[in-house]
């Protein structure tokens, strides 16, 4: 009983400093797992943003005081062995390891399974080295680094609907795009794993407690991969063509309002986030909020068809100059009077024949500027869009009561409000769709960890105007295309019939918050007897060539156009168009 006793005293009192120190080397630590990243896929299953092992290099401090790893420089001689396999500055290195008062650091993420294999294989000679040089079994100057699996997001396709896809950080969440917008449903629920270590290495024998990490869903996406990557082509061949500032593609679908695209440049790659400009991150096809000019004539049209002030034959004197409020309003070019048809309104696109024609919808200004509004609002006009993207805007679209004294002639035709390219598309989408507007979406449906797939909730609906309305737009959008006369020549497509509308509109500058160059636009569907795909285009601040919306946007909107058709194998009506006047003179006389 002495004997016990007095070793009892000894544990307890004399060397329990020792003891608790020796505990601390084989305590239990607790580390992550990090949950694996849904997939975010394209509508026919090809991946657009997965994930690939990786490790997080992690280290305990502790396991590098000079008593524990038996050498007096233990960080630094880890920190010159890690820093080139790491990419890491040794000095930041050696930081992290010889910080007090913690047993876990993290020195790198996401380093690739070599890399691993290679600190792995270099911790076990050094601990063999060490073990041979001392003939106690010592740890090693690695014996205190670890790895945690954290699998790496990777873009396969590279700059193929970055704006959409966005990026995840450096802290594994949602940095931008759909990968912020569904940052919760992708990440899914990180788990745990507590384990017993001594010297570095885990005690097999010791028991472990793990929590499992929940996997988050995968995102199936409208996007057509092979049209977005057509129209990605398209707009970057343009806008460097142009010297312009940037640009995009929207391609719908008019009977769901599914997006197949939406393609900008510049544009950015993922997987090369420190090589990317900050403010190409974002998605400028919904962020952008511009003015667009004549391709918003055709809601002064829908308005003043649905309204009965006028037909497609009406006729419209329009003089070379329209003096209104406190300016003298232009056309594009010097021209004599014309007498047009509203028809020829829009395919000449005429601003003074538009405020002529805007102007019957009340019996005064400021009556017909209330039901201008009213319209402009129904077709989605300073609304969300509804994908509730990350930054979207709504445009801007004042009260009527707060147009100022220009704006209510010049918003008629598309100068003094604004839109995003999203906006811009749905509006064309709606006359397609003989004058529903079908909100446009993006996501097409989930899958959760269990493997069950859920679509996404039905877009909502709303009419706007009725399908006579819509039906005699379309056929006025087309004089624009097939029409001599017509401003949108540059869009025919052989063998099919093109509904289009150009737009060329003063563009304000960001920086400066005034007016300085120009947004180049066009805008249809097709076929436009029996329509299927929404193509919108639109170029900002073009410096070489030409500015106009027929010469910049008519041939992207062209190449996308024709082949979005033969993706989705949509073949020609065969129906011959049956054209409307576009002279009030010729109409008249047969």
């Amino acid at each position: 009983m002495l004997v016990f006793t007095a070793r009892l005293l000894q544990v307890q009192a004399v060397d329990s400093g020792a003891y608790a120190q020796k505990a601390a080397v084989n305590r239990y630590i607790t580390v992550p797992l990090a949950a694996e990243r849904g997939t975010i896929s394209a509508r026919d299953g090809s991946a657009l943003a997965t994930t690939v092992d990786a490790y997080d290099i992690t280290a305990d401090p502790f396991l590098f005081t000079p008593k524990q790893a038996k050498v007096a420089d233990a960080p630094e001689r880890a920190a010159k062995i890690l820093a080139p396999l790491l990419d890491e500055s040794p000095a930041e290195l050696v930081k992290k390891l010889s910080k007090p008062d913690t047993r876990y650091v993290l020195l790198a993420r996401q380093q690739t399974p070599q890399t691993w294999r290679k600190i792995k294989k270099l911790k076990q000679e050094l601990a063999e080295k060490a073990a041979g040089a001392s003939g106690n079994g010592g740890p090693g100057v690695l014996a205190g680094v670890y790895q945690e699996k954290h699998a790496k997001r990777v873009y396969p396709n590279k700059q193929l609907a970055a704006s959409v896809l966005g990026f995840v950080n450096r802290e594994g969440k949602g940095g931008a795009g759909v990968e912020a917008m569904l940052n919760r449903k992708l990440a899914g629920e990180n788990g745990k794993i507590t384990y017993a270590q001594s010297g570095g290495r885990q005690v097999p024998t010791a028991g472990v407690r793990e929590q499992a990490p929940r996997p988050g869903a995968d995102v199936e996406l409208t996007l057509d991969r092979d049209i977005q990557w057509a129209a990605q082509e398209a707009i970057r061949d343009q806008v460097a063509k142009s010297h312009a500032d940037s640009g995009y593609v929207i391609v719908q679908d008019t009977r769901t309002g599914q997006l197949l695209s939406m393609a900008g440049a510049p544009v950015f790659d993922p997987n090369d986030i420190a090589g990317a400009k900050v403010d190409s991150f974002g998605n400028p096809a919904v962020q952008d909020a511009y003015e667009p000019g004549s391709t918003s004539k055709v809601m002064s049209m829908a308005a003043v068809l649905e309204e009965g002030k006028a037909t497609a034959r009406t006729a419209v004197t329009v003089p070379n100059r329209l003096k209104r409020a406190d300016r003298s309003f232009a056309d594009d070019i010097d021209h004599p009077t014309w007498h047009l048809t509203l028809n020829g309104v829009l395919a000449k696109s005429s601003n003074i024949g538009t405020i002529l024609a805007t102007e019957q919808l009340g019996e005064t200004q400021k009556q017909a500027n209330k039901v201008l509004h009213s319209y402009l609002r129904k077709f989605g006009i300073g609304r969300p869009t509804g994908l509730g993207f990350p930054g979207g805007t709504n445009g801007l679209l004042e009260k009527p009561e707060n147009w100022s004294a220009s704006q209510q002639y010049t918003i008629p035709f598309g100068q003094g409000l604004s839109l995003n390219a999203v906006q811009a598309a749905s509006i064309y989408s709606t006359i397609a769709n003989g004058g529903q507007r079908i909100e446009p979406s993006l996501i097409r449906g989930t899958t959760g960890p269990d493997g069950r797939y859920k679509p996404a909730e039905p877009p909502a609906k709303r009419r706007v105007v009725s399908e006579k309305t819509a039906g005699t737009l379309s056929r006025m959008l087309e004089s624009v295309v097939s029409d001599m006369e017509g401003t949108g020549t540059t869009a025919k497509i052989p063998g099919y019939r093109v509904a289009g509308k150009t737009g060329t509109a003063n563009r304000v500058d960001p920086k400066t918050g005034r007016y300085h160059g120009y947004t180049a636009s066009f805008a249809g569907f097709a076929p436009a007897d029996k329509p299927r795909v929404t193509v919108y285009c639109a170029v900002q601040n073009p410096k070489k060539g030409s500015y106009f919306g027929s010469d910049v946007c008519g041939p992207v909107y062209k190449k996308v156009m024709k082949f979005s058709l033969k993706t989705l194998q949509i073949p020609p009506t065969g129906a011959k168009s049956a054209r409307l006047p576009v002279s009030a003179e010729k109409d008249e006389n047969g």
